[in-house]
């Protein structure tokens, strides 16, 4: 059974989000500010996150920056605060998805089985892009009948956007991630790799695209057939 945590210090919220997952199947794991929600993510292993940004104790952007240091699940802000730097500021922590309140229940699910079927790419030797293939234990790119051979940081970078399609990753994330925490570099670093990826698959845009969000990072969007 899939572990949601919903973390919300509004109990009307958590009690709504409750008996919606419930529903479809879900165990749900509830509290009522950042340390609890904290408390949770060292006992049970979670596949997923709802989390609110105003919480007593430890906000929902400072869980949400934790969950992505210490851990490998999606999260999903669940907020009243609507306006862009409030998004950018989401994105930033590390958020995967951003729904403001009021929400209707089933847009929340349907984002939530969204999420949860591009995470279990992740575990996956060879992701799958339409007609490209990125092979992870061979260190291959398969496109249109030929095999690539991509330089490293190309590659990795490459295979970390393409393992969570749709999700933003800001340069700082994308620089922890793909050159590590002992980087010396800049986050211009980043948009070279990005610019490289672009013109080597400026002709397989019905597999894949590399989008730019602006003021934050990167996106891999899978094209629809």
């Amino acid at each position: 059974m899939v572990r949601v945590l919903v973390a919300d210090d509004d109990a009307h919220i958590r009690k709504l989000l409750r008996h919606h997952l419930q529903r479809e199947g879900y165990r749900v794991l509830e509290a009522a500010d950042g340390l609890e929600a904290a408390e949770w993510l060292e006992k049970e292993p979670i596949e997923l996150a709802v989390v609110d940004i105003m919480m007593p104790n430890k906000d929902g952007y400072q869980l949400c920056r934790e969950i992505r240091e210490d851990y490998d699940l999606p999260v999903i802000l669940l907020t009243a605060k609507d306006q862009l730097q409030d998004k950018e500021a989401g994105y930033r922590a590390g958020t995967d998805d951003y729904l403001t309140k009021p929400f209707e229940p089933k847009e929340l699910l349907f984002r939530i089985k969204a999420l949860l079927r591009r995470y279990q790419r992740v575990s996956a030797d060879i992701i799958v892009l339409n007609g490209t293939a990125i092979d992870r234990k061979s260190y291959e790119v398969r496109s249109d009948g030929q095999t690539l051979l991509l330089p490293l940081k190309e590659f990795e970078l490459l295979s970390q956007l393409g393992s969570y399609p749709g999700r933003v990753f800001t340069r700082e994330e994308l620089i922890r991630l793909v050159w590590g925490p002992d980087f010396a570099g800049d986050d211009r670093t980043v948009d070279v790799h990005i610019k490289r990826l672009r013109r080597r698959f400026a002709d397989r845009a019905e597999d894949f695209v590399i989008q730019t969000v602006r003021g934050v990072g990167y996106k891999l969007e899978v094209s629809q057939p």
